[in-house]
């Protein structure tokens, strides 16, 4: 009886991941960090950050909170991982979904598929960086805010692009 009166954990009461995770990963953009980042700052909120993390949660003091705890966090997990493949493309799901999936399985492939994969994306996007022509643009701000977009992700997989190289793309063609 004294279960009933207890607040709902708040991971419960989130019913559209996509309103608080506005970013969607997918396989060719580099916003992994910024996905990444986005998803462990709602996980925190929601009290559910144990659950992308190698940390153990409690142990409770008695068996039948312990089987009511079990329970919640059964379907916390489960939540977690329906989070995670909610805010990732098609692509990317079909690349990393496996029956009897964890939470932090799905977690860690796409942190290995994004980071042990640094080194090509940098090159993929410094020669998209370098490459880019205003031709290919409607207007002098689509091509401008392409540049800074691929500065954004440069800058997200380590490659930084300082402001002056920026502005001397923004004058270049």
């Amino acid at each position: 009886m004294g279960e009933d009166t207890k607040t709902q954990h708040p991971a419960l009461n989130v019913s559209n991941i996509r309103t608080f995770i506005l970013v969607t990963l997918e396989m060719e953009s580099s916003q992994y960090v910024s996905w990444a980042e986005l998803f462990q700052i709602h996980a925190r909120a929601f009290l559910v950050l144990d659950h992308i993390s190698h940390s153990t949660t409690a142990v409770t003091e008695d068996e039948t909170s312990k089987k009511v705890d079990e329970a919640l966090c059964s379907r916390l997990d489960a939540i977690v991982l329906q989070w995670i493949y909610g805010t990732i493309s098609n692509d990317l799901l079909h690349t990393i979904i496996e029956p009897g999936s964890t939470r932090l399985q799905a977690w860690e492939r796409l942190r290995l598929i994004f980071q042990d994969n640094m080194n090509g994306r940098v090159v993929h996007l410094e020669h998209e960086f370098s490459t880019i022509s205003m031709a290919n643009y409607p207007n002098a701000t689509a091509y401008c805010q392409r540049l800074k977009m691929l500065a954004d992700q440069l800058d997200n997989v380590g490659a930084s692009v300082s402001n002056s190289r920026l502005v001397l793309r923004y004058g270049g063609s």
